[in-house]
Protein backbone atom coordinates (compact mmCIF):
# COMPACT_ATOMS: atom_id res chain seq x y z
CA UNK A 1 0.00 0.00 0.00
CA UNK A 2 0.82 3.73 -1.00
CA UNK A 3 1.48 6.88 1.56
CA UNK A 4 -0.18 9.88 -0.61
CA UNK A 5 -1.29 13.15 0.05
CA UNK A 6 -3.30 14.80 -1.70
CA UNK A 7 -3.12 18.39 -2.22
CA UNK A 8 -6.40 20.26 -2.63
CA UNK A 9 -7.63 16.77 -0.72
CA UNK A 10 -10.70 18.47 0.00
CA UNK A 11 -12.05 19.46 -2.96
CA UNK A 12 -14.78 17.64 -5.13
CA UNK A 13 -12.31 15.64 -7.07
CA UNK A 14 -9.94 15.44 -3.49
CA UNK A 15 -12.27 14.15 -1.21
CA UNK A 16 -14.05 11.76 -3.82
CA UNK A 17 -10.46 10.10 -4.92
CA UNK A 18 -9.32 10.18 -0.56
CA UNK A 19 -12.07 7.99 0.39
CA UNK A 20 -11.69 5.57 -2.38
CA UNK A 21 -8.00 5.29 -1.81
CA UNK A 22 -8.51 5.12 1.77
CA UNK A 23 -11.05 2.23 1.17
CA UNK A 24 -8.70 0.11 -0.79
CA UNK A 25 -6.07 0.37 2.34
CA UNK A 26 -3.90 3.29 1.23
CA UNK A 27 -2.78 5.47 3.61
CA UNK A 28 -3.92 9.13 2.34
CA UNK A 29 -3.72 12.54 3.79
CA UNK A 30 -5.16 15.51 2.78
CA UNK A 31 -3.93 19.29 2.42
CA UNK A 32 -6.20 22.36 1.94
CA UNK A 33 -6.81 25.37 2.89
CA UNK A 34 -10.55 25.34 2.49
CA UNK A 35 -10.35 28.81 0.27
CA UNK A 36 -10.93 27.59 -3.55
CA UNK A 37 -14.58 26.08 -4.04
CA UNK A 38 -14.75 25.31 -0.64
CA UNK A 39 -15.95 26.67 2.82
CA UNK A 40 -13.91 29.38 3.11
CA UNK A 41 -15.19 30.44 -0.41
CA UNK A 42 -18.55 29.29 -0.20
CA UNK A 43 -19.39 31.41 2.76
CA UNK A 44 -18.07 34.64 1.08
CA UNK A 45 -18.71 34.22 -2.28
CA UNK A 46 -22.26 32.50 -3.39
CA UNK A 47 -25.18 35.11 -4.30
CA UNK A 48 -27.92 33.90 -2.70
CA UNK A 49 -28.44 32.32 0.79
CA UNK A 50 -30.35 28.99 -0.21
CA UNK A 51 -26.44 28.15 -2.93
CA UNK A 52 -24.54 29.31 0.18
CA UNK A 53 -26.51 27.62 2.83
CA UNK A 54 -26.46 24.63 0.50
CA UNK A 55 -23.48 24.40 -0.38
CA UNK A 56 -21.59 25.10 2.94
CA UNK A 57 -23.58 21.83 4.03
CA UNK A 58 -22.24 19.82 1.12
CA UNK A 59 -18.26 20.83 1.84
CA UNK A 60 -19.26 19.94 5.73
CA UNK A 61 -20.28 16.57 4.82
CA UNK A 62 -17.58 16.00 3.26
CA UNK A 63 -15.59 17.32 6.07
CA UNK A 64 -17.16 14.88 8.07
CA UNK A 65 -16.31 12.01 5.51
CA UNK A 66 -13.09 12.56 6.09
CA UNK A 67 -13.04 12.39 9.52
CA UNK A 68 -15.24 9.25 9.98
CA UNK A 69 -12.83 7.15 7.56
CA UNK A 70 -9.65 8.62 9.48
CA UNK A 71 -8.27 10.39 6.87
CA UNK A 72 -6.34 13.12 7.95
CA UNK A 73 -6.41 16.80 7.10
CA UNK A 74 -3.81 19.09 7.15
CA UNK A 75 -5.60 23.05 6.98
CA UNK A 76 -2.13 24.67 5.06
CA UNK A 77 -1.90 26.61 2.49
CA UNK A 78 0.66 25.35 -0.41
CA UNK A 79 1.39 28.91 -1.56
CA UNK A 80 3.44 28.99 1.14
CA UNK A 81 6.68 27.46 0.08
CA UNK A 82 8.49 26.68 2.99
CA UNK A 83 5.52 25.65 4.67
CA UNK A 84 4.74 22.63 1.82
CA UNK A 85 8.35 21.78 1.53
CA UNK A 86 8.62 21.13 5.36
CA UNK A 87 5.37 18.96 5.15
CA UNK A 88 6.48 16.82 2.19
CA UNK A 89 9.70 16.26 4.40
CA UNK A 90 8.11 15.08 7.69
CA UNK A 91 4.71 13.16 5.81
CA UNK A 92 7.31 11.02 3.54
CA UNK A 93 4.72 10.68 1.01
CA UNK A 94 5.20 7.81 -2.02
CA UNK A 95 3.00 9.77 -4.41
CA UNK A 96 1.53 13.20 -4.15
CA UNK A 97 -2.01 14.17 -5.89
CA UNK A 98 -1.81 17.52 -7.08
CA UNK A 99 -5.70 19.07 -7.34
CA UNK A 100 -4.91 22.39 -5.48
CA UNK A 101 -6.38 25.06 -8.32
CA UNK A 102 -9.27 27.25 -9.67
CA UNK A 103 -11.30 24.62 -10.91
CA UNK A 104 -13.80 27.09 -12.83
CA UNK A 105 -12.60 28.65 -16.25
CA UNK A 106 -15.15 31.26 -15.81
CA UNK A 107 -13.75 32.68 -12.42
CA UNK A 108 -10.06 31.68 -14.04
CA UNK A 109 -11.07 34.87 -16.98
CA UNK A 110 -12.73 37.16 -14.45
CA UNK A 111 -9.90 36.73 -11.60
CA UNK A 112 -6.39 35.86 -13.17
CA UNK A 113 -4.11 36.98 -10.40
CA UNK A 114 -5.93 35.06 -7.85
CA UNK A 115 -6.08 31.57 -10.83
CA UNK A 116 -2.26 32.16 -11.25
CA UNK A 117 -1.79 32.55 -6.94
CA UNK A 118 -4.04 29.58 -6.31
CA UNK A 119 -3.14 27.02 -9.25
CA UNK A 120 0.25 27.84 -10.70
CA UNK A 121 2.15 29.13 -7.39
CA UNK A 122 0.75 25.60 -5.67
CA UNK A 123 2.13 23.91 -8.53
CA UNK A 124 5.27 25.33 -8.57
CA UNK A 125 6.00 25.00 -4.62
CA UNK A 126 4.86 21.10 -4.40
CA UNK A 127 7.33 20.26 -7.65
CA UNK A 128 10.45 21.86 -5.77
CA UNK A 129 9.34 20.19 -2.39
CA UNK A 130 8.55 17.08 -4.00
CA UNK A 131 12.11 16.28 -6.65
CA UNK A 132 13.89 13.27 -5.48
CA UNK A 133 11.69 12.86 -2.86
CA UNK A 134 8.50 10.66 -3.84
CA UNK A 135 7.77 7.80 -6.16
CA UNK A 136 5.34 10.27 -8.52
CA UNK A 137 3.66 13.29 -9.15
CA UNK A 138 -0.03 12.69 -10.01
CA UNK A 139 -1.33 16.44 -11.84
CA UNK A 140 -4.57 17.32 -12.78
CA UNK A 141 -4.84 18.62 -15.78
CA UNK A 142 -8.35 19.13 -18.27
CA UNK A 143 -9.86 18.88 -21.38
CA UNK A 144 -9.80 22.68 -21.71
CA UNK A 145 -5.95 21.87 -22.70
CA UNK A 146 -7.48 20.60 -26.23
CA UNK A 147 -8.89 23.89 -26.94
CA UNK A 148 -11.64 23.51 -29.85
CA UNK A 149 -11.21 19.98 -30.80
CA UNK A 150 -9.96 19.78 -34.28
CA UNK A 151 -11.76 16.08 -34.72
CA UNK A 152 -15.15 14.44 -33.10
CA UNK A 153 -12.84 12.33 -30.94
CA UNK A 154 -9.22 13.54 -29.58
CA UNK A 155 -6.50 11.64 -28.14
CA UNK A 156 -3.15 12.68 -26.08
CA UNK A 157 -1.24 12.76 -28.85
CA UNK A 158 -3.49 15.68 -30.59
CA UNK A 159 -2.54 18.86 -30.97
CA UNK A 160 -3.27 21.59 -28.02
CA UNK A 161 -4.61 25.11 -28.35
CA UNK A 162 -6.03 26.34 -25.05
CA UNK A 163 -8.50 28.95 -25.36
CA UNK A 164 -8.54 31.26 -22.32
CA UNK A 165 -7.04 31.65 -18.59
CA UNK A 166 -7.75 28.30 -17.39
CA UNK A 167 -6.68 25.94 -20.23
CA UNK A 168 -3.58 27.63 -20.91
CA UNK A 169 -2.86 27.61 -16.95
CA UNK A 170 -3.48 23.61 -17.07
CA UNK A 171 -1.31 23.08 -20.26
CA UNK A 172 1.44 25.25 -18.54
CA UNK A 173 1.18 23.43 -15.49
CA UNK A 174 1.84 19.92 -18.13
CA UNK A 175 4.79 21.51 -19.77
CA UNK A 176 6.67 22.71 -15.96
CA UNK A 177 5.97 19.31 -14.85
CA UNK A 178 7.92 17.40 -18.01
CA UNK A 179 10.18 20.00 -17.59
CA UNK A 180 11.06 18.95 -14.13
CA UNK A 181 11.30 15.42 -15.03
CA UNK A 182 13.69 16.40 -17.56
CA UNK A 183 15.88 17.74 -15.00
CA UNK A 184 15.31 16.30 -12.42
CA UNK A 185 13.82 13.09 -12.92
CA UNK A 186 10.56 13.52 -11.61
CA UNK A 187 8.31 11.31 -12.53
CA UNK A 188 4.76 11.46 -13.48
CA UNK A 189 1.59 11.41 -14.26
CA UNK A 190 -0.32 13.56 -16.43
CA UNK A 191 -4.64 13.48 -16.11
CA UNK A 192 -7.01 15.31 -18.33
CA UNK A 193 -10.69 14.71 -17.30
CA UNK A 194 -13.68 16.38 -18.72
CA UNK A 195 -16.87 17.32 -17.54
CA UNK A 196 -17.05 15.87 -14.34
CA UNK A 197 -20.46 15.83 -12.37
CA UNK A 198 -21.14 13.31 -8.87
CA UNK A 199 -21.83 13.70 -4.95
CA UNK A 200 -20.66 16.76 -2.99
CA UNK A 201 -19.66 18.97 -6.00
CA UNK A 202 -19.99 22.55 -5.39
CA UNK A 203 -17.72 24.11 -8.24
CA UNK A 204 -20.90 24.84 -10.81
CA UNK A 205 -20.13 22.25 -12.85
CA UNK A 206 -22.84 21.96 -15.48
CA UNK A 207 -24.36 18.76 -14.02
CA UNK A 208 -24.26 20.28 -10.55
CA UNK A 209 -26.17 24.04 -11.91
CA UNK A 210 -28.91 21.99 -13.51
CA UNK A 211 -29.91 19.69 -10.51
CA UNK A 212 -29.04 23.21 -8.11
CA UNK A 213 -31.26 25.44 -10.10
CA UNK A 214 -33.91 23.09 -10.46
CA UNK A 215 -34.23 22.20 -6.35
CA UNK A 216 -34.30 25.96 -5.98
CA UNK A 217 -36.62 26.63 -8.84
CA UNK A 218 -34.04 29.07 -10.65
CA UNK A 219 -33.38 29.62 -14.07
CA UNK A 220 -31.20 26.90 -16.04
CA UNK A 221 -29.75 28.72 -18.76
CA UNK A 222 -27.51 26.98 -21.61
CA UNK A 223 -25.24 29.12 -23.68
CA UNK A 224 -25.82 28.53 -27.32
CA UNK A 225 -28.65 26.10 -28.73
CA UNK A 226 -27.27 22.79 -26.23
CA UNK A 227 -25.93 21.30 -29.08
CA UNK A 228 -22.77 21.32 -27.81
CA UNK A 229 -21.35 17.88 -26.90
CA UNK A 230 -18.83 17.19 -23.37
CA UNK A 231 -17.64 13.75 -22.23
CA UNK A 232 -19.73 13.99 -19.50
CA UNK A 233 -17.39 11.61 -16.90
CA UNK A 234 -18.90 10.39 -13.38
CA UNK A 235 -16.65 11.33 -10.71
CA UNK A 236 -16.32 7.84 -9.62
CA UNK A 237 -15.35 6.50 -13.00
CA UNK A 238 -12.56 9.06 -12.71
CA UNK A 239 -11.31 7.85 -9.24
CA UNK A 240 -11.31 4.46 -10.52
CA UNK A 241 -8.55 5.56 -13.28
CA UNK A 242 -7.31 7.81 -10.84
CA UNK A 243 -6.21 4.38 -8.20
CA UNK A 244 -5.35 2.46 -11.78
CA UNK A 245 -2.58 5.08 -12.72
CA UNK A 246 -1.30 5.23 -8.99
CA UNK A 247 -0.75 1.11 -9.56
CA UNK A 248 0.26 1.13 -12.47
CA UNK A 249 4.36 1.25 -13.43
CA UNK A 250 2.92 1.43 -17.08
CA UNK A 251 1.22 5.06 -16.05
CA UNK A 252 5.01 6.90 -15.40
CA UNK A 253 5.82 9.65 -17.58
CA UNK A 254 2.02 9.24 -19.41
CA UNK A 255 -0.76 11.30 -19.87
CA UNK A 256 -3.96 10.17 -19.72
CA UNK A 257 -7.34 11.09 -21.00
CA UNK A 258 -9.95 9.60 -17.93
CA UNK A 259 -13.61 10.67 -19.15
CA UNK A 260 -16.52 8.38 -20.33
CA UNK A 261 -15.31 8.20 -23.51
CA UNK A 262 -18.30 9.23 -25.42
CA UNK A 263 -19.51 12.61 -25.44
CA UNK A 264 -23.06 13.83 -25.43
CA UNK A 265 -24.83 17.16 -25.96
CA UNK A 266 -25.60 19.96 -23.09
CA UNK A 267 -29.12 18.91 -24.63
CA UNK A 268 -29.28 15.10 -23.42
CA UNK A 269 -28.23 15.91 -19.79
CA UNK A 270 -30.82 18.42 -19.70
CA UNK A 271 -33.59 15.81 -20.98
CA UNK A 272 -32.12 13.80 -18.25
CA UNK A 273 -32.92 16.49 -15.77
CA UNK A 274 -36.70 17.47 -17.04
CA UNK A 275 -37.45 13.41 -16.16
CA UNK A 276 -36.84 14.37 -12.49
CA UNK A 277 -37.88 17.92 -12.53
CA UNK A 278 -40.53 18.44 -15.45
CA UNK A 279 -41.09 22.03 -14.50
CA UNK A 280 -37.59 23.22 -14.53
CA UNK A 281 -37.09 26.43 -16.15
CA UNK A 282 -35.23 26.59 -19.01
CA UNK A 283 -33.38 29.52 -21.17
CA UNK A 284 -31.14 29.40 -24.23
CA UNK A 285 -28.47 32.17 -23.73
CA UNK A 286 -25.52 33.67 -25.94
CA UNK A 287 -22.50 30.83 -26.14
CA UNK A 288 -19.84 32.27 -24.42
CA UNK A 289 -16.89 32.75 -27.10
CA UNK A 290 -14.24 31.77 -24.65
CA UNK A 291 -15.92 28.21 -24.46
CA UNK A 292 -13.86 25.75 -26.89
CA UNK A 293 -15.72 23.38 -29.02
CA UNK A 294 -15.27 19.48 -27.53
CA UNK A 295 -16.47 16.47 -27.91
CA UNK A 296 -15.36 13.02 -27.05
CA UNK A 297 -11.91 12.20 -25.35
CA UNK A 298 -10.29 9.27 -26.64
CA UNK A 299 -9.66 6.26 -23.73
CA UNK A 300 -7.95 4.00 -26.08
CA UNK A 301 -4.42 4.73 -24.51
CA UNK A 302 -5.56 4.61 -20.61
CA UNK A 303 -7.85 1.27 -21.67
CA UNK A 304 -4.20 -0.49 -23.11
CA UNK A 305 -2.19 0.72 -20.34
CA UNK A 306 -3.85 1.27 -17.52
CA UNK A 307 -7.19 -1.26 -17.87
CA UNK A 308 -9.35 1.68 -17.54
CA UNK A 309 -13.32 0.76 -18.76
CA UNK A 310 -15.51 3.48 -17.36
CA UNK A 311 -18.77 2.11 -16.26
CA UNK A 312 -21.32 5.18 -15.97
CA UNK A 313 -23.29 6.74 -18.19
CA UNK A 314 -25.34 10.03 -17.74
CA UNK A 315 -28.62 7.92 -18.56
CA UNK A 316 -27.09 5.46 -15.02
CA UNK A 317 -25.81 7.99 -13.14
CA UNK A 318 -27.34 11.29 -13.28
CA UNK A 319 -30.09 10.21 -11.91
CA UNK A 320 -28.44 8.80 -9.14
CA UNK A 321 -26.68 12.01 -8.65
CA UNK A 322 -30.27 13.50 -8.75
CA UNK A 323 -31.57 11.10 -6.23
CA UNK A 324 -28.68 12.00 -3.97
CA UNK A 325 -29.34 15.88 -4.12
CA UNK A 326 -33.09 14.95 -3.32
CA UNK A 327 -32.66 13.16 -0.59
CA UNK A 328 -29.33 15.39 0.81
CA UNK A 329 -31.26 18.63 0.36
CA UNK A 330 -34.41 17.26 2.18
CA UNK A 331 -32.36 16.23 5.04
CA UNK A 332 -30.42 18.82 5.28
CA UNK A 333 -32.42 22.01 4.40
Amino acid sequence: MKKICIVGGAGFIGHNLALQLRTLGHEVTCVDNLMVNNLISVIGNYDTLKFKNLNKKIINSRLNLLEEHDIELKIMDARDYHLVAKFIDQLKPDIVVHLAAVSHSNRSNKDPFNTFDHSFRTLENVLDATRDKIERLIYFSSSMVYGNFSKNEVDETDNCDPIGIYGTLKYCGEKIIKAYNQVFDLPYTIIRPSALYGERCVSRRVGQIFIENAINKEEIKIGGDGEDKLDFTYIKDLCNGVVLSINKKEAENEIFNLTYGNARTINNLKDILLEHFPNAKISYEKRDKLMPKRGTLSIKKANKLLGFSPTFSIEDAYPEYIKWYKEFTNSRI
